[in-house]
């Protein structure tokens, strides 16, 4: 029996802004080739996660530099080619700053881009799974919930097993496939603008964060009270670290250990319902590699997570 094709993936965003009048206005890209009116978005390249190629996608489409925010979703449908596509989407506020630094010129693949209305945007793209992931963020910003930041988990990569390690427990390295896998998360943690980067001092989490830290210039700061070496059942040393992110309102990473992870997500889930019970449950059991993303309302972060992600290395 033949096995079923694999679809194509891509992935973009609904890039927003509040104008002067305080509406929101999200970007459209009209293109070229196509002539047709979208989402900004682009298929994945090999080795990336797809918030990476989000990003990456919207700057070559755009010209913007944006963050991510909260997960819109996933599209399916069938290309004219017959093989199945997949697009997954997220909210992105574009600031500013980044609309005046803009590099975008009419090309042979987006002739022009344009700032409208929710109802406007609804009017003039040109598909209805378009239409359904701006409906999607409509509702999200209705809630005061498209401004968000972000608790980034992230667990180390796989490291030497502690049986074939003579030294302390934190000295253990990562195996040549943990620096794989630090290497191929880090575009995609990127992606999310984390503002600060936190990491237990075991050198296996210190080397797993150093390239998102490479790559986003942001120091790595070291926190003994998400170490394993400090693990408590009770969760309350953990808890007062998130907790002081959660005050500040500032996305950051947080990289530890399969014990300590759990306690980090709960944390970062404070007042939460059985809304997002399952992707807290997959957040909270990471593997080597791995990271989770709880989003976070600007205006509600007593209210519990918007969103919960997690994504794997392709390494």
């Amino acid at each position: 029996m033949s096995r079923p094709t694999p679809p194509v993936l891509a992935a973009g965003a609904v890039c927003w802004r509040e104008g002067a009048d305080g509406a929101v206005e999200i970007l459209l890209v009209h293109r070229t080739q196509h002539r047709d009116t979208s989402l900004p978005k682009g298929k994945v390249d090999p080795g990336e996660t797809l918030p990476e190629t989000a990003v990456r996608e919207i700057a070559e489409e755009t010209g913007l530099l944006v963050g991510l925010g909260a997960p819109l979703g996933v599209v399916a449908y069938t290309l004219p080619s017959g093989r199945p596509k997949e697009v997954s989407y997220w909210a992105a506020e574009v600031e500013e700053l980044a609309i005046a630094n803009s590099t975008f010129t009419s090309n042979d693949e987006i002739e022009r881009l344009s700032w409208v209305t929710l109802r406007a945007a609804r009017k003039a793209l040109t598909y209805p799974h378009d239409v359904d992931i701006v409906e999607r963020f409509a509702q999200l910003y209705e809630r005061h919930h498209a401004r968000t930041f972000a608790i980034i988990a992230l667990r180390h990569g796989k490291a030497v097993p502690a049986e074939h390690w003579d030294g302390p427990d934190a000295t253990r390295p990562l195996l040549q496939r943990g620096i794989d896998q630090a290497l191929s998360v880090a575009p995609g943690i990127a992606a999310f603008r984390p503002e600060r980067l936190y990491s237990s001092p075991a050198e296996r989490c210190v080397s797993t964060v150093a390239p998102t830290s490479r790559i986003t210039g942001l120091e790595v700061r070291l926190k003994p009270g998400i170490s394993q070496d400090a693990y408590d059942a009770s969760g309350a040393a953990v808890s007062r670290i998130v907790g002081k992110r959660l005050r500040r309102r500032r996305s950051a990473v947080l990289c530890s250990h399969g014990p300590v992870l759990p306690q980090i997500v709960a944390a970062a889930a404070v007042g939460t319902d059985d809304r997002h019970r399952a992707e807290l449950g997959r957040a909270a059991q990471l593997g080597t590699g791995e990271y989770a993303v709880v989003h976070i309302a600007v205006e509600h972060p007593e209210a519990g997570p918007v969103a919960v992600e997690v994504h794997s290395p392709t390494a």
